[in-house]
């Protein structure tokens, strides 16, 4: 551990000194520490718990003004801090500047968009089939939600899970990611000025391993949303459910672009160069198999392969840098692997597969990409979540449904044409939850729902007024004459 400035915990409204620190280190320059972060025991989860169930009483039926007005507080301060805080997220996770002012801007108004939400609560009064009797439907709050969110987006989604939760009158345990305490600290910070009542909103930083299993087997968590890896999911689900917990999982994603021949050809290369590599490739969204149809294969192939030459991979805070580190060694050495085994598997290696120097110690890798890859591999099945992709030639349109539907996952598929037939069919039978057409695979909007089907996602959307989904739960009543 480092010297650096210490950053604690946020429990029941005070700031709390951790069981043990981490440093957190900037992926594009190994020698700057952004600062130590705490690490909390079980004791600190518990005691974070129980601080959220003593407020929800009060905050659950607490006035949709006095929620509003907490809210939009939050969410003014986000956007006027943005170029703050997306420095902060680009030396932490290592998206560029410009993509890290974006995902802060994004933050921001996810918690306006919440703040209005109070204001739009609604519900349903109907007749009964009995004369004299009407009936109201309307939804509370769910609890105590625990929120895990995951290292590739360190501020959006951790907003885009707190600010419903919230807004809807529920009491939240956040536990950012390991790797990247910094962004969710600086929005804890924010929060805890905004004026909600203690213990309404607690962060606890540390391990999965201690800090996430204790909020996911505590019996006073009512909920979980979880965004990370597959099996980490999965298990979180088994255990959930167990207990009748509700649970939310946003997980992981291979996904398709399709490429036909009647596309247009500079368009399919910008937006599948955007898809695989932008964000370093570490977006949940990123396409990573590209599906091309014969006539346009080479075509297509050699023109990425040139728009690739011009990416210029660097340190994140850098002016004129295109792609930022990979977010840790680990992860790094999984990227590895993955060319490894691409190359082992027989695919060729078009552009990139190595390392890049720069002025400072950081995990830069370059931009790969493989092509004579078939669909059976490991690298056109399995996702990597790095700047890596590979291309399947197909014969045709049928051919190239069938291998984008051919994946345990689903989250996003994209499709590149000028055909209003084929355009249209792909988004009726794409076996995915979000569909693009002529459009990067990634890139969403915050007011709409996001999520996956199959082993991407499990449990309702999130985002938008879907988010209401998980965050209450309905209630019918009643009322006689």
């Amino acid at each position: 551990m480092s010297q650096a400035k210490r950053f604690d915990n946020y429990i029941g409204g005070q700031w709390v000194a951790g069981a043990d620190y981490s440093s957190n280190i900037n992926p594009s320059d190994l020698s700057d520490v952004i600062g130590d972060f705490a690490k909390a025991d079980v004791a600190q989860v518990h005691a974070a718990i129980d601080a959220a169930r003593a407020a929800f009483p009060a905050w659950s039926t607490s006035g949709i003004q006095a929620r509003h007005d907490a809210l939009d507080k939050v969410g003014s301060e986000i956007l006027a801090r943005r170029e703050e805080l997306g420095t902060l997220l680009a030396r932490e996770e290592g998206k560029t500047l410009p993509e890290a002012i974006g995902e802060v801007t994004r933050a921001g108004n996810i918690f306006k968009f919440f703040a209005g939400e109070c204001l739009r609560l609604s519900g349903d009064y109907l007749p009964s089939v009995r004369p004299g009797v009407n009936v109201e439907v309307t939804r509370e709050a769910l609890g105590v939600v625990g929120l895990i969110t995951p290292w590739n987006f360190p501020i959006a989604i951790p907003a885009w899970k707190i600010a419903p939760a919230l807004a809807y009158g529920n009491c939240v345990v956040l536990k950012p990611a390991d790797l990247v305490p910094g962004c969710a600290w600086a929005l804890a910070e924010i929060i805890s000025r905004a004026g909600f009542p203690s213990g309404v909103f607690n962060l606890v930083m540390g391990s999965g391993r201690v800090v996430g299993d204790a909020l996911v087997h505590s019996p006073k968590v009512d909920g979980i949303s979880f965004t990370g890896s597959v099996g980490v999911g999965r298990q979180i689900a088994v255990s959930c459910v167990s207990r009748q917990a509700k649970v939310q999982l946003e997980m992981g994603g291979k996904n398709p672009q399709i490429i036909l021949d009647d596309a247009d050809l500079k368009q399919a290369v910008e937006l599948s160069v955007q898809s695989a590599f932008y964000s370093t490739g570490q977006r949940c969204t990123a396409s990573s198999r590209f599906i091309v149809t014969a006539g346009i294969h080479d075509q297509f192939v050699a023109a990425v392969a040139e728009r690739m030459q011009s990416i210029k991979v660097g340190h994140a805070l850098h002016a004129g840098t295109d792609i930022g580190p990979v977010v840790s060694q680990a992860q790094l050495d999984q990227d590895l692997k993955y060319i490894d085994i691409g190359q082992g598997e027989g695919a060729r290696l078009v552009s990139g597969g190595g390392l890049v120097t720069c002025d400072t110690q950081g995990y830069f890798l370059a931009p790969t990409l493989f092509a004579d890859s078939e669909a059976a591999m490991r690298i056109s099945r399995e996702e990597i979540f790095g700047p890596v992709a590979n291309v399947v030639r197909v014969a045709d349109y049928e051919a190239a449904l069938a291998m984008a539907n051919d994946t345990e996952f689903g989250l996003s598929a994209g499709i590149a044409t000028t055909s209003l037939k084929y355009a249209n069919h792909f988004k009726r039978h794409s076996q995915a939850g979000m569909v693009m057409v002529n459009l990067p695979t990634a890139g969403v909007d915050y007011h709409v729902p996001f999520g996956g089907r199959k082993g991407s996602s499990y449990g309702s959307r999130e985002q938008g007024r879907y988010a209401q989904e998980f965050y209450t739960v309905v209630k019918t009543s009643y009322i006689g004459s």
